[in-house]
């Protein structure tokens, strides 16, 4: 017995013929206002409801995270002033070494600062709005082949998955990868209807472009969407060979235009590539951002992968994205979308080859399946938030899986099926939400109530009303997202900052390493590391440069390649004086210390100089001038080499050299520890305000 529900909510949009252009519609307007004309009047406004919901949970309370990721914060201050910062994705605006990414991401903030001035909205906001984006592409992309109610189903999941909702209120370029590619996915989509060559070059452009974004991890999802094109395209082969080759190209283009730029300029004409060791964006690419991160052998990094075993980034496994520290980011809907994708495929496996509802389960499917695995068995640096990208995926396929089912309710495997998903996902949210036993005790049990009572009803909602169909599916829906729409409602209400942070409360049995240094977790094996990470602090978040247990006394930088002599840190500001804390987080300044950094600024062309690019990043930002950020990121770049940096201290180019952090990685460059040795030596040092600053215009016999 069908239902009301049946048509047109969870019904596929009506498709064009292959080679035939979509139907017009009588007014642009009314469609923005009411919906397609076989829309439900319901349909619209509960998109527009879902998008605004959406803004609000990511905009509230945005600027409590302050900078909130320091190291490319300072990098979009310095593209806000020089425009061959901008190009290059420059950590000062003297240009003098990058941040270890292509720019991309920094473009758009750069943008929006430029505009409304430098501040925590105008870093921020940009973010925030891909995520409704985001969430209104996956919405579109699944309503066209399931139907509206499972594209509302869909987006709501996206929306409140929450390690989406931290990494859109926050300034890495996960925000921007994830959209891109969510848009790719959804011109995958279109591409498939009619055997668009335009849509397909359209896929290739938008890779290039998260390619851009983060390199190699966008290409994860090239082979699974290349795959279901050259499957299920209405067209023949030769075409469908000919239109993937075209995407390719496009690929090639919009991704590498940047790279052979940045390849063929003389070293001397740009920055350094921050993360290599040989000034290329080549080996940037290749190695510390591509096959280092899944061998766990990249050059320069704080610590390493330790092998395929595991090690300082967690063990690795099929049951890394489900441990304490990963699974209350992403593994909510997990296992869900996992059996509703073999549950589809199977519902489907009659359908002509050309079925945009099988294809769209390949393209989502492959998606999470490859991204999925790559980031469970990876060796290399990895960091819980990572896991953002596999949120589109994960959302999308219980959209179409759940949509699909439910318009075969009426059989009983579906409706087994649909009960069994729904009490094992209600029974695994329980599981997370133990894991912060202090964090609403009561709901574990309310969603587990909820959820059992709802898969009852699953298995004779074929037999009901229209409203007991509809009120098994809410209370169904709100069992199954009810724990991850507590942790996103959690990280809304958490100031988060650092380099590395995770989403929801503190969890029991984390390891700190696998979902981050200083993102609120115990430190390596349970215990706090010596000297602390810094940054976030317990429950998700502290204020700017506050990292908990990160500071100590001046003259005690401790990081693992080396020390700086005599060298003090900010202690109480910094977030960490020395070791990783240093590395990983960003100074807060006093107003006597920016005072004394800016004085006679116009003299210089870098104010000062520190090791590591989040010490240098503070103090930036703070003073608004460029700061020399010696070694990049982990203080492990030769760049400067001691030799280059008393050319420059020679030529009157750096003011201050400003000690207190150590260097933190295991490998790459020691020149950063040879430069604060050099300095330690030859200069006198002062103490402003509890910071060590050395007076490089003041030299000491």
């Amino acid at each position: 017995m069908s239902t009301a529900l049946d048509t047109p909510a969870f019904a596929p949009a009506p498709l064009p013929e292959p080679g035939t252009a979509p139907p017009a519609h009588s007014s642009r307007a009314r469609r923005l206002v009411r919906g397609r004309d076989e829309d439900p009047s319901w349909v619209r406004p509960a998109l527009l409801g879902l998008l605004a919901a959406t803004g609000l949970l990511y905009l509230w309370d945005l600027a409590a995270s302050g900078w909130a990721n320091a190291f490319y914060a300072a990098a979009v201050q310095a593209g806000s002033q020089s425009w061959e910062a901008f190009f290059y994705g420059s950590s000062d605006a003297a240009n003098s070494i990058t941040v270890d990414k292509p720019p991309a991401s920094l473009w758009v903030m750069e943008i929006s600062v430029r505009l409304f001035g430098l501040n925590s909205w105008a870093l921020l906001v940009p973010q925030a709005l891909m995520g409704v984006a985001t969430v209104g592409i996956v919405y579109l992309a699944v309503r066209r082949v399931v139907g509206p109610g499972a594209g509302l189903l869909a987006g709501t999941a996206m929306a409140l998955t929450p390690v989406a909702v931290l990494m859109f209120r926050f300034d890495n370029p996960d925000a921007l990868l994830v959209l891109l590619m969510t848009l790719a996915a959804y011109a995958t989509t279109r591409a498939l209807e009619t055997a668009s060559l335009r849509w397909m070059v359209g896929v290739g452009v938008l890779i290039g472009l998260a390619f851009l974004t983060k390199t190699l991890q966008a290409m994860l999802v090239v082979p699974g969407f290349a795959l279901v094109y050259f499957l299920a395209a209405p067209t023949t082969l030769g075409r469908r060979f000919a239109h993937v080759l075209a995407a390719g190209g496009a690929l090639l283009v919009s991704a590498g235009w940047w790279v052979a730029i940045v390849e063929l300029v003389p070293e001397s004409w740009r920055p350094y590539i921050g993360g290599s060791q040989t000034n290329s964006a080549w080996e940037l690419i290749w190695g510390y951002n591509g096959l280092g991160r899944l061998t766990g052998d990249e050059t320069g990094s704080v610590g390493g992968g330790g092998g395929t075993g595991g090690g300082n980034w967690g063990e690795t496994g099929l049951t890394r994205l489900f441990t304490a520290e990963i699974g209350g980011q992403i593994a909510w809907l997990l296992p869900a979308a996992i059996a509703l994708l073999v549950a589809g495929l199977v519902a489907l496996g009659r359908a002509p080859r050309t079925d945009a509802r099988r294809a769209a389960l390949i393209t989502w499917g492959s998606w999470l399946v490859v991204t999925g695995l790559t980031f469970s068995l990876m060796a290399g640096i990895f960091h819980a938030y990572y896991t953002v990208a596999l949120a589109p995926a994960v959302a999308a396929l219980v959209g179409i899986g759940g949509g699909l089912l439910w318009q075969r309710r009426g059989t009983a495997w579906a409706r087994i099926v649909l009960a069994l998903g729904l009490a094992g996902t209600a029974l695994w949210s329980s599981v997370l939400l133990g894991r912060s036993a202090d964090f609403l005790p009561w709901l574990r049990w309310a969603v587990v109530v909820a959820g059992l009572l709802a898969a009852l009803g699953l298995l004779v909602a074929h037999r009901a009303g229209r409203l007991v169909a509809a009120t098994v599916l809410a209370v169904g829906v709100l069992a199954a997202l009810g724990g991850p729409a507590a942790y996103a409602v959690q990280t809304t209400g958490t100031a988060h900052t650092g380099s590395i942070v995770t989403a929801g409360p503190t969890v029991s049995g984390g390891t700190g390493m696998g979902g981050g240094m200083g993102g609120g977790r115990a430190g390596m094996n349970g215990a706090p590391p010596a000297g602390g990470f810094g940054g976030q602090g317990a429950g998700g978040g502290q204020a700017p440069g506050q990292g908990a247990g990160g500071g100590q006394a001046p003259g005690q930088g401790t990081g693992t390649g080396g020390q700086v002599p005599g060298a003090g840190g900010a202690t109480g500001r910094t977030g960490g004086g020395g070791g990783m804390g240093g590395l990983l987080n960003a100074a807060d300044p006093s107003a006597e210390v920016v005072a004394a950094l800016s004085e006679n600024a116009d003299s210089f062309t870098w104010v000062a100089a520190a090791v590591g690019a989040n010490s240098a990043a503070g103090y930036q930002l703070a003073t608004e001038l460029p700061v020399m950020p010696i070694g990049g990121f982990n203080g492990s770049d030769p760049s400067p080499t001691l030799a280059e940096f008393q050319a420059l201290v020679a030529d009157g180019q750096v003011h201050w050299f400003i000690g207190g952090a150590g260097m933190g990685s295991d490998s790459g460059s020691n020149a950063s520890a040879e430069i604060a040795a050099w300095v330690a030596a030859t200069y006198t040092a002062q103490t402003v305000d509890g910071v060590t600053l050395y007076d490089l215009s003041q030299p000491v016999g």
